[in-house]
């Protein structure tokens, strides 16, 4: 093994894969809230229609089929990290969603928005297991949790970059150009990045080549990391991309761009501090009360921003970055949490089931976001019935076995 990770130093290469890495995550995290910024003008542009029924069900496909994206992507690059390595899986996760990110903007018609939004999302399924797996790999043991925690923040710190991105560019088209940056970022890592040292290690044991995910003695670990992590991201996921369009309606005085805006920053503000400090977290009170607690504030401040909201106020801000302090927290803890359950040489794959199981599910039932506004009689009670599935996480994780650190 590397003496560095062992001994705890961090050198300039570790600095440079951080940097990466955190890159190739914030702009996943950009890109996977962008169209959700601009899903209210994006639409109606692409559709040229303004009847509100064939629009939320656009919406409901493009945010969906992105979903589904992701869930594939993990899943592939759980493959690429296992089969081919580390440095390969992250270099093609950053390009793959760089690349479609910019076509995007260029798209004429919605079915082919929905074509890009399907491979964008392969690209950030893929950047969450592959930079991750690299992170836990490669760096020093005596800090690796803390900075496994940062990592997480990528997301957040894109999800705020996206709302930058809506308030200051009024072209849905023009914000697309942003995907340019992360396929420049995958060139450079090719020179940059090296292997993981511990997966070329193991990788060359005849002895592991043939260990299987679905073993008995890994069967547990996967039904328990699926599920907590699967439903923690069905109620995010599900705020975070209904978020901008309960708000656009909820501004009935404006047209709710720099609410959206400013709405996106505070879930991005929210995340990002949470995330950075899930390290410190997890070192105080251990990985399965750090989730318990994320998921029973998440439910509870679901309940108050979804039920005691009828019209636009300030205090929404308060209570969105209160609820996405908790959502960042829970995805530092995860990403330390779920690929510690397995070892190196099915690391990438039992990771990538895991983290994607959970995005099949809700991409399924984001697909009927749009039915249930109708049926339910608006946004807010539809995010409030998809918020409740943190009360199943929370009950999966008491019953759930301590992470031993």
């Amino acid at each position: 093994m590397n003496a560095d990770v062992i001994t705890g130093k961090i050198t300039a290469y570790h600095w440079l894969l951080f940097l990466i890495c955190f890159l190739g995550t914030a702009f996943a995290g950009m890109i996977s809230t962008l169209m959700s910024v601009y899903l209210p003008v994006a639409v109606q542009d692409l559709s040229g229609s303004k009847n509100a029924e064939e629009l939320n069900t656009i919406s409901a496909y493009i945010n969906s089929i992105f979903l589904f994206g992701g869930a594939a992507g993990g899943l592939l690059c759980g493959i690429i990290c296992d089969k081919a390595g580390r440095k390969t899986a992250v270099i093609f996760s950053i390009a793959c969603y760089g690349t479609f990110t910019l076509l995007t903007g260029f798209m004429q018609n919605w079915e082919a928005v929905v074509v890009c939004r399907f491979f964008s999302g392969v690209g950030l399924g893929a950047v969450l297991v592959s930079t991750n797996t690299l992170m836990i790999e490669e760096w020093p043991a005596k800090t690796r949790n803390i900075f496994v925690g940062i990592l997480s923040i990528g997301i957040p710190v894109g999800i705020f970059s996206a709302g930058a991105v809506d308030y200051f560019v009024s072209s849905w088209r023009q914000a697309f150009l942003v995907g340019a940056i992360p396929m420049i970022i995958a060139v450079i890592s090719i020179w940059v990045l090296s292997e993981s040292k511990k997966w070329r290690q193991q990788v060359n044991d005849a002895t592991k080549t043939n260990k299987n995910i679905f073993s008995a003695d890994q069967r547990s670990n996967l039904l328990k990391g699926s599920v907590i992590f699967g439903t923690m991201l069905i109620g995010l996921w599900a705020i975070f991309l209904w978020i901008p369009t309960w708000i656009h309606q909820l501004a009935v005085n404006t047209d709710g761009q720099k609410e959206r805006g400013l709405s996106m920053m505070m879930l991005g503000m929210g995340g990002l501090t949470g995330g950075f400090l899930s390290g410190w977290l997890i070192n105080a009170i251990g990985s399965k009360r750090s989730m318990l607690l994320c998921f029973a504030v998440s439910a509870i401040l679901s309940i108050i921003l979804f039920k005691t909201n009828g019209t636009f106020s300030p205090v929404i801000y308060f209570e969105i970055i209160i609820l996405a302090l908790f959502f960042g927290a829970s995805q530092g803890v995860l990403s330390v949490y779920i690929p510690d359950l397995f070892p190196t040489l099915i690391r990438g794959r039992a990771s990538g089931f895991c983290f994607n199981i959970g995005r099949i599910i809700t991409a399924i039932a984001v697909l009927f976001v749009g039915v249930l506004v109708t049926v339910l009689g608006g946004y807010a009670n539809a995010l409030f019935i998809f918020s409740l599935v943190f009360v199943l996480g929370w009950v999966v994780t008491f019953f759930a076995n301590e992470k031993k650190q």
